[in-house]
């Protein structure tokens, strides 16, 4: 079990937890304030915050040691990214259940299986220092421009979609496959 601890820290999982539920907490005092609880911003600002957190622990501090070890990194990198999603899911759901958020828990799902698709990309193509930058983009996204009905602003936005929209869905399916694929096989990169 120690190698799970020193996994963990030198990923920086407790940091990335502690930011997640910082985030859970900031998002559910603004529910509160502004009467907000039906606004799926809101919680997708926490999935978004959730994924950034996670971004930064997706190498380690050493990269030259992460590619010579004498283990497989690719179930170990997948295992890290679907650990981080569920975190993330298992944290908004209880700020929901606490605050009365009433997103719908697909949605939650959808988006945080997506800007964590998005989080190993940016892993994989910008490096630790900025992988928060693709989910970040994403978010920035969805927040400035205006739901469209065409499949390409549907791809844009689709973290602000409702829960039963295909393109989303399938934007959020494709993200997460193709950067939890291109992570895992290739690592993070220098």
């Amino acid at each position: 079990m120690r190698w799970v601890t020193l996994y963990a820290r030198s990923r920086q999982v407790p940091a990335a937890l502690a930011a997640v539920l910082a985030g859970a907490v900031a998002v559910s005092v603004l529910a509160r304030a502004v009467g907000g609880a039906d606004d799926p911003r809101l919680s997708v600002l926490v999935l978004a915050a959730g994924a950034t957190a996670l971004a930064v622990g997706l190498a380690g501090p050493d990269l030259g040691l992460d590619r010579t070890a004498a283990i497989r990194w690719a179930p170990r990198r997948a295992a890290h990214l679907l650990g981080g999603a569920v975190l993330t899911v298992a944290v908004l759901s209880a700020a929901r259940a606490g605050v009365g958020l009433s997103t719908d828990l697909a949605l939650v799902v959808r988006d945080s299986a997506g800007l964590t698709g998005l989080a190993a990309l940016g892993a994989a193509w910008c490096g630790r220092s900025c992988a928060w930058l693709p989910p970040f983009a994403g978010l920035a996204l969805s927040f400035v421009l205006p739901p469209g009905r065409g499949a390409v602003a549907q791809v844009l936005t689709w973290p602000m979609l409702p829960p039963g929209t295909t393109v989303a869905t399938w934007s959020a399916v494709v993200a997460a496959a193709v950067g939890t694929a291109v992570y895992a096989l290739g690592g993070p990169r220098r």
